[in-house]
Order: structure tokens, then C-alpha cells, then sequence
């Protein structure tokens, strides 16, 4: 990202520009690309239109964007496969034109040819900085296609025939350049010979194992899943039929199944609401699905749960809704219901406990009783001993001096 982000300083500041980090819902399945809902209002049409993606080699790719949906569907996918865009890389979309983006692709840890990219940026700058090429200016514009082919030769060697290729590119354009016919009064046109010297990418070449053009693309569904024409209102849902599941403007009924789907909009007309509708933007689909198939369980659980249910699975239950609550499910009702069974369950769990208890303390009363007899058994034949002992003990003392002083 710190890298991307030294890449959009160097764009024109004057048009405006985006870093998008790319998750797996951007680069597989789906491939649905969604964009800050401020930058498309401020920049981009207000109606659903084709939009232009060109690369760093000026291939351009034609996708649609739509506006209420503020992302891109139909040919994104084409040009993330085209140009082999992975969960991790981070785009940079420059917005050059009204409806054209100028992208840029910074891979997962391949630092040194963003460098080689922020060098043509850093190039591009200062040739389009200079004057009209007259006396010592000629040697100025010279020397700029020369810092350029020195700094494409200090690339990182991906391919050494890409390499020559873009030498050879600059070559042409030295070659085709007439310094003679450049006019001093014709500044748009010099500015175009600029431009055009550097327009070379510091990226490998395109792979030709994909061949997908956007107009194969140009269903809005992929894999059963697809693009929702306007946002569902749950209150104009009259019937099972009418229920879609929206997931960032994307219908995913078909993820789950029809068993779940029912259960799930039976959950939805006891709130009188869709218990989704205020998760938090750019979740994967996927995230959302599991999401929504474990609440439908834990519902069902809670259902048939009873007083012998371990106190540990309510827990469990509790902690799981309370993440998704975190995460924008309205599934508080289920909290709620979850908490009065908890407290119920507690109380008859401390009702057995207490029974228990009572049980033991009077079985370890009963055997104090039975102790306590056997002390007082004891007590009472002591106490006849002593008795006899005391009529005898007068007599003891006279009894004893005469033993002891009996002749031997």
C-alpha cells in the first residue's frame, strides 16, 4: 500500500485517482469491484455506462459500471484474469478521462518494478514538462529518451525479450521523432509525441493463456450469483417469490439453499425486515453466506433447545451472534431470546444443584445422627464404669500401702 501510494503522488494531481486493495471477491468467483460510493458521486456518471480500463501497456478493456451499484461487473473480470491480478495486489485507477481509468497494478512483493514504474512516472513528468523543442532544448529531449532507456535497461530482468522489445520501442520513437518539424506554435502536438514516448510499461508481458473478451462477459451472472437491478426494500416483499438476498449488490439466493432460504425469510417477516440489510460494506459473499446459514442454526437450535441443554452451547450461540451483531446482523431478537433461555436454564440448573446439595446434607446429617449415638453409647457405658470405680476408690489407698508394704 505505501508503495501504491508513492505511485498515485506522482500522477497528475489535477485528475483525480483511487487505491483499491484487492480482496478475494474482486479477484475470483464474483469478481465484482466495488468503488467508494463518494469518489463515484463527485467523478463518475450518474447513469450506468461503459468504462474504460487501459493498462500500463495501453491495451484498453471496455467494462460496465454501475451507478446505483458504484462498481464495476461485466469485463472486470476479463481484464483481473488478463492480467493475472491476485487477493493482496493493489490497483491504482486514475480517472484521465470522464469515463476511462488509467490503472496501474502493484503486485504482492514485487517492489522492484514499482520502482521501475515510478521512474517512467517520475520521466513522464519531466519530459511533459518541457518546452517546445528549439535550439538547446533539442538536447534537452534527447537526453529525456535517453534517461529512458537507461532506466527501462535497469529494470528488474523479468524478461529479457520484454526488454528488448521496449528498447526497441524507444529506438522507433528516437528514430520517428523529426526534431525539424516540431513547431513552436503547435504546443498540443508536441505534447502528444511526449506523451506518446512515454507510454511504455514497466510490467511483464501479458500472459495468452486467457482469451476472454468483455462482450463474453456481458451477463451479469456468474456461478448463480448475480447483479441486483435496485436495492430490495424488505416492506414491498409480498411473497417468498419476491425474496432476494443482497450481498453489495449482488443476488446470492442461489448460495444457499432452498430449505435455508426459507427459513431465513421466515426469520425476516418475524422482524419484518431483512436481518442483513445493514451489514458492513465489501464482506465477501462468502463471509455473508456462512453468516446467514449459521444464524438460520443457531435459530433452529435455539428452537429446539431445552432445560438439559449445556450451559456451555448457549455460549457458544451467544458469542457467535454477538460477533455477527458486530459485524451489522440484526440479530439482537435472537440475543434476547437466547438470554431469557440462558437465565431459565440457569435457574433450573441451580435447581438441580440445590436438590443435589439438600440430598447430600442430609445424608451426611444422617450419618452425623449415627455418630451422635455412638458417642452417646459411649458416653453412657463410661459412665457406669466410673460409677463402680467410685465406690471402690476409698478403699483403693489402704489396699495399695498394704500391698506395698507386704513382707518379701
Amino acid at each position: 500500500m505505501m508503495r501504491a501510494k508513492e505511485i498515485q503522488s506522482n500522477l497528475s494531481p489535477e485528475l483525480p485517482s483511487i487505491i483499491k486493495h484487492m480482496l478475494p471477491s474482486n479477484v475470483t468467483r464474483v469478481f465484482w469491484l466495488h468503488f467508494p460510493k463518494s469518489f463515484c458521486e463527485a467523478y463518475l456518471p450518474k447513469e450506468d455506462t461503459m468504462v474504460v480500463l487501459e493498462d500500463e501497456r495501453g491495451k484498453s478493456y471496455e467494462t460496465k459500471y454501475l451507478a446505483r451499484k458504484v462498481g464495476l461487473s461485466a469485463g472486470w473480470r476479463g481484464f483481473s484474469i488478463d492480467h493475472k491480478i491476485m487477493e493482496g495486489d493493489v490497483l491504482i485507477f486514475h480517472l484521465v478521462e470522464p469515463a476511462k481509468f488509467k490503472v496501474y497494478i502493484v503486485r504482492v512483493n514485487d517492489s522492484e518494478e514499482v520502482d521501475g514504474a515510478l521512474a517512467l512516472l517520475k520521466l513522464e513528468a519531466g519530459v511533459k514538462q518541457m518546452g517546445p523543442i528549439g535550439s538547446s532544448e533539442e538536447v534537452d529531449g534527447a537526453l529525456g529518451l535517453l534517461k529512458l532507456e537507461a532506466a527501462i535497461k535497469q529494470m528488474t530482468p523479468i524478461n529479457e525479450a520484454v526488454h528488448v522489445e521496449k528498447l526497441s520501442k524507444v529506438s522507433e520513437e528516437m528514430e520517428d521523432l523529426d526534431f525539424e518539424h516540431l513547431s513552436h506554435d503547435n504546443p498540443e502536438k508536441n505534447c502528444e509525441k511526449n506523451v506518446k514516448m512515454t507510454c511504455l510499461t514497466t510490467f511483464g508481458p501479458i500472459s495468452d493463456l486467457y482469451e476472454y473478451e468483455s462482450e463474453d462477459l456481458g451477463s451479469e451472472t456468474t456461478d448463480g450469483v448475480r447483479l441486483s437491478k435496485s436495492a430490495v426494500d424488505f416492506k414491498e416483499v409480498k411473497c417468498f417469490e419476491d425474496f432476494d438476498i443482497l450481498a453489495n449488490g449482488l443476488v446470492i439466493n442461489s448460495e444457499l439453499s432452498k430449505h435455508l432460504q426459507t427459513k431465513y425469510y421466515e426469520l425476516c417477516c418475524s422482524q419484518n425486515s431483512l436481518l442483513h440489510d445493514h451489514l458492513l460494506d465489501g464482506l465477501n459473499c462468502k463471509l455473508v453466506v456462512g453468516m446467514l446459514s449459521e444464524t438460520i442454526n443457531i435459530a433452529d437450535a435455539i428452537r429446539a433447545s431445552k432445560l438439559t441443554t449445556s450451559l456451555e452451547s448457549f455460549a457458544i450461540w451467544e458469542k457467535t451472534l454477538k460477533a455477527f451483531e458486530g459485524l451489522g446482523m440484526n440479530v439482537g431478537f435472537l440475543l434476547a431470546r437466547l438470554g431469557q433461555l440462558m437465565h431459565l436454564s440457569a435457574k433450573s440448573k441451580r435447581y438441580e444443584e440445590a436438590t443435589l446439595q439438600r440430598v447430600n446434607a442430609k445424608e451426611e446429617m444422617k450419618t452425623l445422627e449415627a455418630k451422635l449415638l455412638e458417642v452417646k453409647d459411649t458416653i453412657n457405658r463410661l459412665g457406669v464404669e466410673i460409677e463402680k470405680l467410685v465406690v471402690d476408690s476409698e478403699n483403693l489407698e489402704l489396699k495399695f500401702q498394704e500391698v506395698a508394704k507386704a513382707p518379701w
